[in-house]
């Protein structure tokens, strides 16, 4: 699997702890070993263009996915094949601040928005309410199981 995560930021990142969790969703979604995805970490000011240039939107986001190949999530008996998956843009500011109104990490908000953006890149999205549940409720149990994953890895 080849996860090549770059960061642009400014902010220092626990990049270790996020290449684990994109490994390990991966291998709850049943892609391929051989599949690609980058991570790349911004400041406000590139996340807010990539915002305006590809969303039509004002200001910086927390998180932007572009998938390529189209790829989707696999089963044990057929996994995802090997492919492109594509680029999750990340804000680690953004982030922070969100983590701050959610009382939790800016590692913790870095890692529900890497679930996230991953999730978009495999095809789930959450413009209807059925969609959303489907969405949120995968990052929900892919986030527990990761961190349970940690806890045991420790022990």
């Amino acid at each position: 699997m080849t996860i090549e995560i770059t960061n642009e930021s400014g902010v220092a990142v626990d990049e270790q702890k996020l290449l684990r969790l994109t490994e390990h969703n991966l291998a709850q979604l049943h892609v391929s070993p051989d599949a690609e995805v980058a991570i790349l970490l911004v400041d406000e000011g590139a996340m807010e263009s990539l915002h305006v240039q590809w969303m039509d939107e004002p200001g910086p986001t927390d998180v932007l996915s572009f998938p390529m190949d189209e790829l989707r999530p696999g089963t044990a008996d057929m996994p995802t094949p090997a492919g492109l998956l594509g680029d999750i843009v990340l804000c680690p500011q953004v982030a922070e601040v969100q983590a701050e109104q959610a009382r939790h990490s800016m590692l913790d908000e870095l890692m529900l928005l890497t679930t996230h953006g991953l999730l978009h890149l495999l095809g789930f999205d959450h413009a209807e309410p059925e969609e959303e549940r489907e969405m949120f409720g995968l990052q929900r149990d892919l986030l527990l199981s990761f961190h349970t994953a940690e806890r045991r890895h420790r022990s």
